[in-house]
């Protein structure tokens, strides 16, 4: 299955999901579900699952823990009382008072509120599995706080999409970057607010240029759309990615499917791993 998540609006580039769409299927990867092939948990593109989200805000207002949130940016930085967990800085009780104390003038203004969902102490804490680092723990009070569900411009948080989606579609199990552990306990306490099945996790670690930066497009990282452009072999991609995660003792071409059978989530490194000058001109070679 393939989903797009493409909530980011205006910033939202429709061309580009057919091309990333064209860059998967090139590296070998194949799916029975998606945008371009459609299947029984359509729609596939975030965009289009409003609804969805809707019906979560309101089982969320039902409980009583939907909240308005009136705060900008900048009065969130200026909050000396905000605590900070594991993803930034927790909203939380002294936070919303300050936003109701803001609302009727906010309001004059005509300024549209935020939506979060509320967690206190008395939620106490969510565990995740996860299959390289074991159980974690989040205290919600502490480590969460209240969660944006839907931004003040009316676009869907991607924390209330995802939990929605996960459900939705019977995703069981989430493989994806270190960066994003620290928002597992928001995305689990979404969850179990919502009465949702949550999936198990494996965060694996991040690839990073030879100089040991993050690979970023911006910062000229080697991408598909150029490996492809200028003729890699894409079974030459897929072994060398399996190589720095260490499921491989010396680059070869792999299928997605080979490379899946040598997955290991034991041999992942502890910190980053390297897309190293050997290793981007071994892939390149014609």
């Amino acid at each position: 299955m393939v989903r797009v998540e493409d909530l980011d609006g205006p910033r939202t580039v429709p061309t580009a999901v057919a091309g990333n769409l064209a860059e998967l299927r090139w590296l070998g990867l194949d799916w029975d579900e998606g945008p371009d092939v459609g299947g029984p948990h359509a729609p596939y593109l975030q965009s289009e699952r409003g609804e969805h989200y809707l019906a979560a805000l309101a089982s969320l207002a039902a409980d009583g823990r939907l909240a308005e949130d009136w705060l900008s940016r900048r009065d969130l930085r200026e909050a000396a009382s905000a605590p900070h967990g594991p993803a930034g800085p927790v909203y939380g009780a002294a936070e919303r008072r300050l936003s109701a104390a803001l609302a009727e003038a906010r309001r004059r203004e005509g300024r549209t509120p935020a939506q979060r969902a509320r967690f206190d102490a008395v939620d106490g804490e969510v565990e995740a599995l996860d299959r390289r680092r074991g159980v974690r723990r989040f205290d919600l009070a502490r480590d969460v706080g209240d969660v944006v569900v839907r931004r003040s411009d009316g676009l869907w948080a991607y924390a209330l999409a995802v939990v929605v989606d996960d459900a939705a579609m019977g995703i069981t199990e989430v493989v994806r970057g270190d960066d994003l552990l620290a928002a597992t306990g928001t995305q689990l306490a979404l969850a179990r607010a919502l009465r949702l099945d949550a999936p198990t996790y494996a965060h694996a670690p991040l690839l990073q240029d030879a100089d040991g930066t993050r690979m970023a497009k911006r910062r000229g990282g080697a991408t598909l759309a150029e490996l492809r452009a200028g003729g890699a072999d894409p079974e030459r991609v897929v072994g060398a990615l399996a190589t720095t995660l260490g499921w491989l003792a010396a680059p070869r071409a792999l299928t997605p499917t080979a490379a899946l059978r040598a997955c290991d989530t034991a041999s992942w490194p502890d910190g980053p791993t390297r897309w190293t000058a050997d290793l981007d001109a071994w892939v390149r070679q014609p």
